[in-house]
């Protein structure tokens, strides 16, 4: 009896040495099925911000279900878990841990800066590759050499709104609205002061805001229009942006607007408020409404897929990520997707140097520190009927 006792101890214990073992290999370790090479997501799904995670969860999707119906990626399959961070960083990393224990091999996210930065440090110390659809804070993608993004920087965005301003004579005089709890909004300001100083425009108030108090920006509102500021420039997201548009409008403010890509989903946002916002200029690279093949097609099936749900431009980042890993994982040859994250990384971060990507968002290439390379587009808000859509400029 002792015998069979001292058999079974000595079975459990291996048993159990071998689940330690393989808890602590990681990211380093060869696993999964050699055919099937799992992709992670990571974005708000819930919460303020949601419409951003869910837009570029759904265009990820289309981009898979696009490559797997059309014979995969060098004989494998892709499949994309897509996990809830509610644009917290806290749960950003609980869900890269999560995704992790699942068998990702490349994360497309995370969606927004704060979470992004977070997990960022964390996939570079398990040379995880990376690469954000929309994480636009500079921090996003520095922590290591396996991080990418599809999207410009913030101070990126700031220095293309200053230029278009100065370049299209759109004003002389910026008053400016921000976030100064956000570092989304701080990180395209630095950008836009910086140039606007370049570019001889002066601005003549720049009006903060923090996520404890968003709701009533009669103060800002009106500083601006005191200021003499003939251009306003909002660095920020569409939910607040839809409410300063309403009280600026019952304030009687009558000025150009123009914001970064956080203001794609403010004619959603407004509904049957929506002509507030025509003529508004967003920095975006993709519309839903241009005519252009490439874009038309997306939204087409973007659509269709999705119940008749028109795609904003992080449904376009989504989508491009995606195919940004296919065309690296074609460029490295990788054929066994059960390589481990680590390998796998060390092959398609050098891949993707040398690839060129006919995206949605436009042709794009990397530089080795993962910052794109594409012309930035500025698209005009029209609305007609009741209805808002996007015009190119």
């Amino acid at each position: 009896m002792k015998n069979v006792l001292k058999k079974i101890a000595a079975v459990s214990l291996a048993a159990a040495m071998t689940v330690s073992l393989a808890g602590c290999n990681g990211s380093n370790a060869a696993s999964g099925d050699a055919k099937k090479l799992v992709i992670g997501g990571i974005g708000p799904l819930t919460g303020g911000a949601a419409v951003y995670g869910n837009a570029v969860k759904n265009g990820a999707q289309l981009a898979v279900d696009e490559i797997n119906k059309a014979g995969g990626v060098n004989g494998m399959t892709l499949e994309l878990n897509f996990q809830d961070d509610e644009h917290d960083a806290e749960k950003a990393l609980n869900a890269y841990n999560k995704l992790k224990d699942a068998g990702m091999k490349a994360l497309v996210g995370t969606v927004t800066s704060a979470p992004c930065i977070a997990v960022s440090a964390e996939a570079a110390k398990d040379n995880m590759f990376l690469i954000t659809p929309s994480g636009s804070a500079i921090e996003c993608i520095t922590a290591g050499d396996n991080c990418f993004r599809v999207c410009f920087t913030d101070p990126g965005q700031g220095k293309i709104a200053a230029d278009y301003i100065a370049d299209n004579k759109l004003g002389t005089k910026v008053g400016v609205i921000y976030d100064s709890s956000d570092v989304y909004s701080t990180g395209i300001l630095d950008g836009f002061k910086a140039e606007a100083k370049e570019k001889n425009l002066a601005i003549t108030a720049t009006e903060a805001f923090t996520a404890d108090a968003k709701t009533d920006f009669s103060v800002q509102i009106q500083k601006v229009m005191d200021s003499g500021a003939d251009m306003l420039f909002l660095p920020i997201y569409y939910l607040e942006a839809a409410l300063i548009l309403q009280q600026a409008k019952s304030l009687g403010m009558n000025m150009p607007v123009l914001g970064g890509d956080g203001l794609d989903g403010l004619i959603g946002q407004l509904g049957d408020k929506v002509d507030i916002a025509d003529g508004v200029m967003v920095m975006t690279p993709f519309a839903a409404s241009s005519p252009e093949k490439k874009s038309a097609d997306f939204t087409k099936a973007y659509e269709d897929k999705f119940d008749g749900e028109v795609p904003i431009q992080f449904a376009a980042d989504g989508y491009d990520a995606v195919y940004a890993i296919k065309a690296a994982l074609e460029k490295a040859e990788v054929k066994d997707a059960s390589l481990s994250a680590s390998d796998l990384c060390n092959k398609i971060k050098g891949a993707m140097t040398q690839i060129t990507l006919d995206g949605i968002t436009g042709s794009t290439t990397w530089t080795a520190d993962g910052e794109p390379t594409k012309a930035p587009q500025v698209m005009k808000i029209v609305v007609k009927d009741g209805a808002g859509s996007y015009e190119a400029m």
